[in-house]
């Protein structure tokens, strides 16, 4: 008879282990991320493009604080649609974050600022704006991903399934469930993504004193 330690050895191996990686996003300056990380968590994915159309040079001391506390650090752009090219936009990001990020992430939501808003009839011309963008920003040797949630993918692109010219790029979407799975990808997904990398499950909470999303993958 095998013993317990051959038989719990033989399960370890047969059955794969799933090990969440937490993180979090952030717009606010920070210069505590040893308490996120002491809290569990191992990313941090700061601003890198103001919705007003500007790079955010705070959060490139974000950035560089997160990742001198060990985190893995990214960045997400949130472009302006109206005001300046995508080829000026994402200059701008580039001259001021270079390629000190792992990813860039690209935000599909709605833009507040004046001036910088998603047309709310041109669906084409939303979806041919962040084309752009993703081009400008793969010439220049960037990794690129898309954040967005079926909600605001189908406002801004027309329906859930339009533009799907993005399946090649990771998928960061959001579903304020409170729960670190992909278990409900499949009854929110959309832009002809399979498979999502990153979830935001939580919004607008409050960790180490300071106001995050949270994470996972």
């Amino acid at each position: 008879m095998k013993s317990f330690n051959q038989i719990l050895f033989l399960i370890l191996i047969v059955v794969p282990t799933v090990i969440a990686v937490k993180g979090v996003d952030l717009s606010a300056s920070f210069n505590n991320f040893s308490c996120i990380r002491n809290a569990g968590y191992q990313f941090a994915i700061v601003r890198g493009y103001m919705s007003y159309g500007a790079a955010d040079t705070v959060g490139l001391q974000n950035l560089r604080n997160a990742k001198a506390a060990g985190l893995i650090g990214d960045a997400y752009f949130f472009p302006c649609k109206g005001k300046k090219t995508a080829s000026a936009q994402v200059s701008e990001f580039d001259s001021v974050f270079n390629s000190e990020y792992g990813t860039v992430w690209i935000d599909v939501e709605y833009n507040p600022s004046t001036g910088c808003g998603w047309s709310t009839s041109d669906y084409s011309g939303n979806c041919q704006f962040l084309q752009d963008i993703v081009r400008e920003l793969g010439n220049r040797g960037r990794l690129v991903g898309i954040y967005a949630s079926q909600y605001q993918w189908s406002t801004i692109m027309g329906s859930a399934s339009a533009c799907a010219y993005f399946t090649s790029k990771p998928l960061w979407y959001a579903h304020y469930d409170n729960n670190p799975s992909f278990s409900d990808y499949s009854k929110y997904a959309f832009g002809g993504w399979s498979t999502p990398s990153i979830k935001q499950y939580l919004g607008d909470t409050t960790l180490c004193s300071v106001g995050v999303d949270l994470n996972f993958y």
